[in-house]
């Protein structure tokens, strides 16, 4: 149950450039600490003990601020940036190397007890204030933008945006890996400004010859 720690330790070094120091990512760190009372209470969850697990839970939501069903199955190097509103259903599965950032909800859209949370294949990234709603899977190195809310399976290595979410990229770098940069996700509002720019500039240029030519011709007819 704890050989792990080091490697959540990593995690954090990795993919936070504010972590300074091993002492500080191991006292001050919420996500860190949500992802080890989540250790505890699956253990007793797997072996049964389902008051245990919940209680864990319990207070890992209390001193954290993070909500992480015991039943929920998490892979390596998972890592919850600021990490604060964090919600993760009971059935969500969650692979390696995903990265939450805070506000994240992986929830259903279901009463039946069944899979009714997503499946977070390796290298997700999921950015603030996002919902994933519902039992479908969301690819290997796929990004979801801040606040977006989705409700469909999003392809590996897609980006998705909005509400609701929408695919916006497809995009491998050349080795072949998502770029997992959350501050790289494309604006769809500041691409669509841009495009009416561009329109506008189109517009412009098409005045000016208008005008020139209208000129050209009224000077003939004077003339």
């Amino acid at each position: 149950m704890f050989k792990n720690l080091r490697e959540d330790i990593n995690s954090v070094f990795e993919r936070d450039p504010a972590a300074r120091s091993m002492l500080e990512i191991i006292f001050c760190y919420p996500g860190l600490h949500a992802l080890w009372f989540y250790r505890i209470a699956h253990w007793f969850w797997i072996h049964e003990f389902f008051f245990a697990g919940r209680f864990t839970s319990h207070l890992g939501r209390f001193f954290t601020g993070i909500e992480i069903h015991p039943g929920a199955k998490i892979g390596k190097k998972f890592f919850i940036d600021h990490g604060m509103g964090v919600v993760i259903g009971e059935t969500a599965e969650i692979g390696d190397n995903v990265t939450l950032y805070h506000g994240v909800t992986l929830g259903g859209v279901t009463w039946d007890k069944v899979k009714r949370h997503p499946t977070l294949l390796d290298n997700v990234v999921i950015g603030s204030g996002a919902k994933v709603l519902g039992p479908f899977t969301v690819g290997k190195g796929a990004k979801i933008g801040s606040n977006s809310v989705v409700v469909k399976e999003v392809p590996d290595n897609a980006t998705v945006v909005g509400i609701p979410g929408r695919m916006v990229m497809a995009e491998k770098k050349e080795d072949g890996r998502a770029d997992l940069q959350h501050g790289q996700l494309p604006d769809p509002e500041a691409k669509a400004i841009a495009c009416l720019f561009d329109q506008i500039r189109e517009l412009e240029r098409k005045y000016d010859v208008l005008a020139a030519e209208y000129t050209e011709l009224k000077n003939k007819i004077i003339g």
